[in-house]
């Protein structure tokens, strides 16, 4: 039986009314996470992971939904990506905004959670909710 390394999920898939914006946005935000497009099935679906290591699947797939309907995104639900170090939170940020994305939460510290829970949120251009965290204290 093949696992992923967190062993929770399989992939996360998120829907898209235009694939090519979200190619380029998701490109530009993912790639500070160390995820890249691993998976480019022109015109249908994209699927982003890391190198190397995700030669089974991609965690990460951006399509337009299989039922035909516009993509929205869900009241509640985010994706949160774990990010090597803050300045990666940042640029994962900072990329989002300049591709399209919107601000639901600037990089900062969020001691609610815990000391060193460094986090940033932001909306893809089709409204899905997106996180980057780092743990690490820095």
């Amino acid at each position: 039986m093949t696992t992923r390394p967190n062993g929770c999920f399989s992939h996360v898939t998120l829907g898209s009314n235009d694939l090519k914006r979200s190619v380029d946005f998701y490109d530009a935000v993912l790639s500070p996470l160390g995820l890249s497009l691993l998976f480019p099935y022109e015109g249908e679906a994209y699927g982003y992971g890391r190198k190397g290591i995700d030669t089974q699947g991609a965690p990460v797939w951006i399509l337009k939904p299989f039922d035909g309907r516009a993509a929205v995104p869900g009241n509640g639900v985010h994706v949160a990506f774990i990010a090597p170090n803050r300045h990666a939170v940042d640029l994962f940020y900072s990329n989002a905004l300049k591709h399209g994305g919107k601000d639901e939460g600037k990089p900062g510290l969020r001691p609610q959670y815990h000391a060193h829970y460094y986090a940033a949120y932001v909306r893809d251009p089709d409204g899905n909710k997106l996180q980057a965290v780092c743990h690490d204290p820095e």
